[in-house]
C-alpha cells in the first residue's frame, strides 16, 4: 500500500521565507521545511495497482502553468479548537482549473469523491493546546504576510511515509503543465 496525495512543490525562496514565520508559539508543531507545500488531492492508501492508474490519469491532465502568491495567514478551527496555521493562497482561477482536473482524475481512477471544499493553503503547523491568545497574536503580527508571485510550472504526485518524527514526503512523479506558444 501507497499513502499519496498531490500536491505543489514550492521554490526555495518561498519555503525560506515560510520558514521564518515558524516559530514563537508553544503548542505548535512546526512543518520541516522540506516537507511544505500546497496539497491539491489528499489521495490517502491505495494498492500499487491503483497508484499507476492514478499515475496514469494525471499523465493526462492538460492545463496551462500559472503564477500563485501567498497572501496572509490562518487557522483551521478557532480559539481553543484551533488545529493547525496556513499561508493563505490568493485566489487563482488557474489553480482551481487544475485542482478540479486533478479531482476529476483520482475519481476516474475509483477513488471517492472528495468531501471537502479546496481551500488552497500552505500548512506551517499543527497545533495542540496552543492558548487562544497567544494564536490570535501570531496570526496578527504575520497577517501582513506575503510571498510571490511564483511560477508553478508542475504537480507533483507524492508518497507520504508516516514515522515516528512525522510523516516524510517524497516526490514519485512530476507532471508538466504547458507553457501557452511552447
Amino acid at each position: 500500500m501507497l499513502r499519496l496525495f498531490v500536491g505543489l512543490a514550492l521554490p526555495d525562496g518561498v519555503i525560506a521565507r515560510l520558514s521564518i514565520m515558524c516559530a514563537g508559539l508553544p503548542g505548535a508543531d512546526w512543518v520541516a521545511p522540506a516537507n511544505m507545500h500546497l496539497t491539491l488531492r489528499f489521495i490517502g492508501e491505495v494498492e500499487e495497482t491503483t497508484a499507476e492508474e492514478i499515475d496514469g490519469l494525471l499523465a493526462r491532465v492538460e492545463a496551462e502553468a500559472f503564477s500563485l502568491e501567498l497572501d496572509g495567514v490562518g487557522t483551521f478551527g478557532d480559539g481553543a479548537k484551533a488545529r493547525s496555521v496556513w499561508a493563505a493562497v490568493k485566489p487563482s482561477a488557474a489553480l482551481s482549473h487544475l485542482q478540479a482536473k486533478i479531482e476529476s482524475a483520482v475519481v476516474r481512477a475509483g477513488l471517492p469523491p472528495e468531501g471537502r471544499k479546496f481551500t488552497p493553503h500552505v500548512t506551517l503547523a499543527r497545533l495542540n493546546r496552543t492558548h487562544p491568545a497567544r494564536l490570535e497574536a501570531f496570526i496578527a503580527g504575520n497577517s501582513l504576510f506575503q510571498a510571490g508571485p511564483f511560477q508553478i510550472p508542475q504537480f507533483t504526485l507524492f508518497e507520504s511515509r508516516l514515522g515516528k518524527g512525522g510523516a516524510i514526503y517524497t516526490p514519485l512523479v512530476d507532471y508538466d503543465l504547458f507553457v501557452p506558444g511552447t
